[in-house]
């Protein structure tokens, strides 16, 4: 059997280390349980938000954010995070740099794009990042995932590689959520998708002893 994993947008604008952009707590403690679900894993993977500070969904404070947009590949508004060139941008502590990952993913990069998953461009899911492709090139059977921010990015690359036909184990210690009630709610919508939920390393070793090799692959 043949496991990756997925660093998704494991970012520091995603963490109080950025407090200007979008701080989900505890997000900058994630770096060695990233760390540790990739070394159960035989190829990595990992994205990157890399947005333009002029993007389309840009609003200035935190209060003018979550409105809808009637744009194809932005359906909310937020604060700028991630941009090119600045400490938001970079990831953790303690990850590999991008070139260091067996595939890596840049989204969002057009000021009309804000997409969430990692597993396509656009809101439609039409234009592929190739992270699916790649998988299945490697005959994967099992992405553990983990990242920022689990109620939104997490939440939707796994509900992505679910619909291509992997199995998914998320773990837990790896993920941070924006807000709780949204976490929660993320944690249902995975849990009913058939994404299973590890809480410590012992769980995690279970979801791989219990993944079956080619079951599920389209």
């Amino acid at each position: 059997m043949k496991i990756a994993s997925f660093d998704v947008d494991a970012q520091k604008g995603f963490t109080p280390l950025c407090p200007e952009e979008l701080p989900v707590p505890g997000g900058d403690e994630i770096a060695e349980a990233l760390n540790h679900m990739d070394s159960r894993a035989d190829l990595r993977l990992g994205s990157k938000d890399a947005h333009s500070p002029r993007a389309a969904w840009v609003v200035a404070t935190p209060e003018e954010m979550l409105h809808p947009l009637p744009l194809a590949n932005a359906d909310l508004t937020w604060v700028s995070h991630c941009v090119p060139g600045t400490r938001g941008f970079e990831l953790l502590d303690g990850l590999p740099q991008p070139a260091d990952y067996d595939y890596f993913v840049w989204k969002g990069v057009e000021p009309d794009l804000h997409p969430y998953g990692a597993c396509y461009h656009d809101l439609a899911e039409r234009r592929s990042t190739g992270a699916i492709e790649y998988l299945r090139q490697n005959a994967v059977d099992l992405v553990l995932v983990g990242g920022l921010a689990l109620d939104y990015c997490v939440k939707t690359t796994a509900l992505q590689l679910r619909r291509a036909g992997f199995q998914v184990a998320l773990y837990l210690p790896a993920c941070r959520a924006l807000a709780a009630n949204s976490g929660e709610q993320a944690l249902e919508e995975l849990r009913n998708s058939g994404v299973r939920l590890c809480e410590d390393p012992t769980q995690l070793d279970a979801a791989i002893a219990a993944a079956v090799p080619n079951l599920e692959k389209k």
